[in-house]
């Protein structure tokens, strides 16, 4: 079979799932990585021949796919923010959004580590999942001493495996933010909870509900705001003067988690859209005596 071929018939045979974008893109990813070919090469290349070993592995790849087996799952890694993250069953896949994140965190650290070349700065992520976000914040701030907290021993053994490969070293702490206490103080705190209310279940799609960890997805309906509001407590005893917070949000629920941090004395609180014009992230600052 070709190239092309094998491209038409991964659209027809997950038109059950993906539409014809979807299924087109789901190819080049499994077909870039089997045969080793861009996304260009792969047009160029669409009337070469496949050998029958990379058959089979593009055909197993397709029937892990019709049951909704999310494509980095079954090739067992994501790309995010430039790097290549190991990813499974214990963990977030990382979204574009999260990135977004990332890259203001970078933006901030960057011009406050400009302005003075012998600052360092201390960082902690709250909910480490594959590490994508305290890893790539470490890999693009060397300077930075960077912390991770989960619940979850098997997640925090994924974001080590993460940060090994990658090249980077991350305090890894195994905990539950809702009982954490420490003594440690950090100039940035930022964090994507599980902020998905049960209710948005029915809108999501059936790869993620099957595949992806519950735990770090979603919250009750009646207090979708747990985990931030223990993150802002956290952080009103635990965030350096001038530190600041960052959120990855709801988009539903940008106002009421705005409004949450304003009533904890945070000010200064900005509410940024990601690049869908959806309500996504949240930066803050505090002024408490500490």
């Amino acid at each position: 079979m070709k190239i092309g071929d094998l491209a038409a018939h991964y659209e027809l045979e997950l038109q059950p799932l993906y539409d014809a974008d979807e299924a087109k893109a789901l190819f080049g990813i499994a077909a870039g990585q089997v045969l080793a070919l861009s996304p260009a090469k792969l047009i160029i290349q669409k009337d070469t021949d496949i050998s029958f070993i990379n058959m089979q592995k593009l055909l197993s790849i397709l029937n892990d796919l019709q049951i909704g087996m999310p494509i980095q799952h079954i090739l067992e890694e994501a790309h995010f923010y430039g790097l290549v993250f190991k990813v499974n069953e214990h963990v977030l896949i990382p979204r574009p959004e999260t990135e977004e994140l990332v890259d203001w965190v970078i933006s901030v650290c960057s011009l406050q580590l400009s302005v003075n070349s012998f600052k360092k700065i201390s960082i902690l992520d709250i909910g480490t999942g594959s590490g994508c976000i305290p890893i790539t914040l470490k890999k693009h701030l060397p300077r930075a001493d960077v912390s991770t907290l989960d619940v979850s021993a098997d997640a925090i053994a994924v974001a080590k495996q993460n940060a090994h490969q990658i090249g980077v070293n991350i305090n890894f702490i195994e905990a539950d933010i809702l009982t954490f206490k420490s003594e440690e103080k950090f100039d940035i705190i930022v964090s994507n909870p599980p902020y998905i209310r049960d209710l948005e279940k029915a809108d999501m799609h059936h790869n993620v509900l099957a595949h992806e960890p519950h735990l770090a997805l979603f919250v009750r309906d009646d207090n979708p705001l747990l985990f931030y509001k223990a993150i802002a407590d956290f952080t009103k005893t635990n965030l350096n003067p001038n530190g600041e917070l960052f959120f990855e949000i709801n988009e539903y629920l940008g106002l009421e988690t705005v409004e949450m941090l304003k009533d904890n004395g945070f000010t200064d609180v900005e509410l940024r859209q990601d690049m869908q014009g959806k309500d996504r992230m949240v930066r803050a600052g505090v002024r408490f005596e500490i």
